[in-house]
């Protein structure tokens, strides 16, 4: 199965009603025009893809090697750069631009993005646990309760306070409501992980619903 993708990032979520009158819940992606820094091949790098960059990124905030990478396809070095696995490289080429086009309305596609980072937090609000009783001498409150029955060792998967958020996720099977070539924009139906302006990566379904 060959793969389509494109890189963008996210400006929020709005709404759109169809022909028929339905209210449909949509997140606004823009895909200013993506560049292809490289194709790779099985012949020289053991898999094929090709590399994407969206979005210049500052001079004074590139170095050598990426300058050096980012001129061998007549272009300036970029903020977010992905690949893009199982494609038909016959339709690439390095310096080619990947625009919104490249999807139809009612195809559907997987956005991979960075969800929103919460800080340290305790077990309670992190994974849901219970708390313990608030009165009657009871000193046990927001604790995260025993930790095992075992002296001197954690079992592994136990649920601890820690980091929230910031982690890389997936949703399947989003539906393109819109792909406005003119704005450079992409219409999602439903919601994509991360905060606004964070960027994501869109390829076509993996498990794509029959028709």
């Amino acid at each position: 199965m060959t793969t389509k993708g494109i890189l963008g990032k996210k400006v929020g979520m709005t709404q759109v009603f169809t022909e028929n009158g339905e209210l449909i819940p949509v997140t606004v992606i823009e895909t200013t025009p993506n560049v292809v820094l490289q194709v790779k091949t099985v012949a020289n790098d053991g898999y094929d893809a090709i590399q994407l960059g969206y979005e210049d990124k500052r001079d004074v905030l590139s170095n050598k090697p990426e300058k050096g990478h980012a001129a061998k396809a007549n272009t300036t070095p970029k903020r977010f750069i992905h690949e893009i696995r199982d494609v038909e490289l016959g339709d690439y080429k390095v310096a080619d631009e990947v625009k919104a086009d490249i999807f139809e309305a009612g195809e559907y596609v997987d956005v991979t993005g960075t969800t929103k980072g919460h800080g340290y937090q305790g077990n309670i609000h992190k994974d849901g646990q219970s708390r313990g009783p608030e009165t009657h001498g009871s000193r046990y409150h927001r604790r995260p309760g025993s930790l095992g029955a075992v002296i001197n060792r954690v079992f592994k998967g136990k649920l601890l306070p820690g980091r929230m958020g910031n982690n890389t996720r997936t949703i399947q099977n989003l539906k393109i409501v819109r792909a406005d070539v003119e704005n450079n924009v992409l219409l999602v139906s439903g919601n994509v992980p991360g905060a606004n302006k964070s960027f994501v990566e869109i390829k076509s379904a993996v498990r794509a619903p029959k028709k």
